[in-house]
């Protein structure tokens, strides 16, 4: 699944520079980030063999960019330079203004004469446009040892969509064969990444994958990060799988890690060292894009009543407040939010405190009951039953969290009390998007798929009835399609994780219709 897979991917979508890419150009281009009158373009360039990433060698020099309005490049809208070199690990941004909105457009870069492969991307409608309908492919987790990117080959291979939604893991920070135990192929570098060498070196590697390469060239990108573009369960003060003195100071850890993200990623940050942002999509939808990592309290322990201190903070006041006060503002249809995380409550036992009695305080059972993932924002009660009261208060209606994070999918109503739910109100729903390659439960107790999960999920819905629909064992991606009258997610699934030619189905579809705030079940995807 080399130069020959990733032609055949782009054939007949991009111009023939694309199939015979130049070594300057050897990690591909992208965009991402799309406005009503621009978009941000990406790419590398080596100019020496030995200016690897993460080297600090090779010369620093202009690259070249150009936008046209055609496949041929015979009608060039926009042009310019950006000068490069290693100290931006010679990769290279340029943001493009002055395009029309709504319209597609190709991309190229140039040095030395030579061209990069050539790309297709998309701006937003214009603010306020009028907006029959969108459409974005979602994904999350994918980690380069446990499989291959075949989910990403599948969304290149569709016309349809206006961008694709990445919700976190881009990349993972673990040692060779740490995770999972048996790599299917492995990470360079072979250590835990961190330095900025190693961050940087992490995020090349992946952009050699001939799936990464197309997915990008295809289509714009819109993505945040998670904990493992730094650390697993990353927080504002450290991590899990941080250990400071023989792996160092973890805020450098963390510099290091965002530098490399924002060189090697599509984004464009919005504040210096965070990826929280908004993106318009006419008068049809918004999206409010979050950092849950940068600025969270540390996550309390399993069935500690600390997930209730109103003190402790998965957003940070900041950012919480940001987010209230655009979802207030916007003057879109949908709001749709990019939540690293699971926001809907998940709990064993979730019952109302005041059944509860002294038993809360004495054994130190959150409100909403014990929690599963303390990671997830069922560890940072406050912050979502402020986030709900607000949505309930200032009647947004029509609001979607898109979520990754814990390599399964789920269809989930988030209600205002999960402990009296269907007979109470539910604020919003929730999308969650499984993982690319990532463990999984068979996975990870090394069963075949269907021998635990049927008795997991039903514990889990028998629990938490805001819970539509569960899928533990497979690995895939999502669509989400927004019209006017409903916001539909369709969920697709991935034949072997591990084969690089493997195939994709359609499992099961979910929507939400205008002002309902809950799910219902579709027949089929969207044509």
């Amino acid at each position: 699944m080399k130069a020959a897979a990733v032609s055949a991917v782009l054939a007949g979508t991009l111009v023939p520079a694309a199939r015979a890419a130049s070594p300057l150009f050897l990690h591909g281009v992208a965009s991402g980030d799309p406005l009503p009158d621009g978009v941000l373009l990406w790419t590398r360039v080596t100019p020496a063999p030995d200016a690897t990433p993460g080297s600090g060698r090779g010369a620093a020099g202009e690259v070249g960019w150009e936008v046209a309005e055609d496949a041929a490049f015979a009608h060039v809208v926009a042009h310019g330079t950006v000068r490069t070199g290693p100290e931006q690990d010679h990769t290279v941004k340029a943001d493009v203004r002055g395009l029309r909105p709504a319209t597609t457009y190709h991309y190229r870069f140039t040095r030395e004469g030579a061209h990069s492969p050539a790309g297709r991307t998309r701006t937003a409608p214009a603010a306020g446009a009028r907006v029959d309908g969108a459409r974005f492919g979602v994904v999350s987790c994918a980690n380069w040892e446990a499989g291959y990117y075949a989910a990403y080959r599948h969304l290149a291979a569709r016309a349809d969509l206006d961008a694709v939604l990445h919700l976190g893991d881009y990349v993972y920070e673990y040692a060779s064969g740490a995770y999972p135990t048996q790599p299917v192929r492995l990470h360079s570098p072979r250590n835990e990444t961190l330095t900025l060498a190693d961050y940087r070196l992490r995020h090349a590697t992946t952009k050699t994958d001939a799936d990464v390469q197309a997915v990008h060239a295809r289509h714009p990108f819109i993505a945040i990060w998670d904990d493992h573009e730094f650390a697993n369960d990353a927080w504002s003060g450290g991590a899990e799988n941080h250990t400071p003195g023989p792996e160092g100071d973890w805020a450098a850890r963390v510099a290091a890690a965002k530098q490399a993200y924002f060189e090697w990623m599509p984004v464009r940050p919005s504040t210096a060292g965070t990826v929280y942002r908004r993106v318009g999509w006419g008068g049809l939808a918004e999206l409010h894009m979050l950092d849950l990592r940068s600025f969270r309290s540390e996550q309390a322990k399993t069935g500690s009543g600390a997930v209730d201190d109103p003190e402790r903070s998965i957003t940070g006041r900041a950012q919480l407040d940001w987010l209230k006060a655009g979802l207030s503002a916007s003057a879109a249809q949908w709001q749709l939010i990019g939540t690293s995380v699971m926001i809907s409550p998940l709990a064993f036992g979730a019952l109302p405190a005041e059944l509860l009695g002294p038993l809360r305080d004495l054994l130190g059972i959150p409100a909403g009951g014990l929690a599963i993932n303390p990671d997830q924002w069922d560890g940072y009660t406050d912050d979502r039953r402020e986030l709900l009261a607000h949505l309930r208060a200032e009647n947004i209606r029509d609001t979607v969290f898109l979520t990754g994070d814990i390599h399964s999918a789920w269809a989930n109503d988030v209600p205002v009390n999960a402990a009296t739910y269907p007979l109470s109100a539910s604020a919003a729903t929730e999308f969650v998007v499984t993982s690319v390659t990532s463990d999984n439960i068979d996975d990870i107790l090394g069963v075949p798929p269907q021998s635990v999960s049927p008795v997991a999920v039903a514990a889990l819905r028998a629990a938490n009835r805001h819970v539509h629909w569960a899928d533990l064992d497979s690995h895939g991606y999502g669509v989400l399609d927004v019209t006017a009258a409903r916001a539909q997610m369709d969920y697709y699934v991935l034949s072997d994780r591990e084969d690089p030619a493997a195939t994709s189905s359609w499992a099961r579809s979910y929507a939400t219709r205008a002002g309902a705030r809950r799910l219902e079940r579709v027949a089929a995807p969207v044509a």
